[in-house]
């Protein structure tokens, strides 16, 4: 019998309420946006606690306010192997620079040809925002792929100032 303990909350953001997700030792296992595709939505069972998320939202807020460009969170996302690689070298992508897909794929020693993987494994990122996959674009500079939209990828990178307001 599985007796998983899942802790979840919502936080407001400049980039809509955001829903964030813990396991029983407090470590957060996703932050999802709203509208967010494989977004994570409140299961039966989950408890409501904003207890495990008082770092997070601290961190989370003076991200959102310019002062903060490194999360120092216990984190707790589980994929297959390939996936957890690509994350791994997602948390090496610095505050205000971008990556591309191909990057990804070369950093894990990847072959051309798993670029497509990459993205999918890039797109399944449950960690939005603390695990920086917006900082992935396109190889032609173009704002590609966001599993939490465009539009918010847009405002983030400008918010880390890796491309200019407009």
């Amino acid at each position: 019998m599985d007796v998983t303990v899942t802790y979840w909350t919502r936080i407001a953001s400049p980039v809509g309420e955001l829903l964030l997700t813990a396991d029983a030792e407090g470590a957060l296992t996703s932050l999802s946006v709203p509208g967010q595709k494989g977004g994570r939505t409140v299961a039966p069972g989950w408890l409501a606690d904003t207890g495990p998320f008082r770092a997070a939202g601290e961190q989370l807020a003076a991200y959102f306010a310019g002062e903060l460009k490194d999360f120092e969170l216990e984190l707790s996302a589980h994929g297959t192997g390939f996936r957890e690689r690509v994350w791994d070298a997602l948390d090496g992508v610095p505050y205000g620079a971008t990556t591309t897909y191909g990057e990804i794929a070369a950093e894990i020693g990847a072959s051309r040809m798993a670029v497509r993987a990459v993205g999918g494994a890039i797109g399944a990122n449950p960690l939005l925002i603390v695990r920086p996959c917006h900082r992935v674009i396109g190889a032609d500079g173009s704002m590609t792929g966001y599993a939490g939209g465009l539009e918010r990828k847009v405002w983030l990178l400008t918010l880390e100032g890796a491309v200019p307001a407009g």
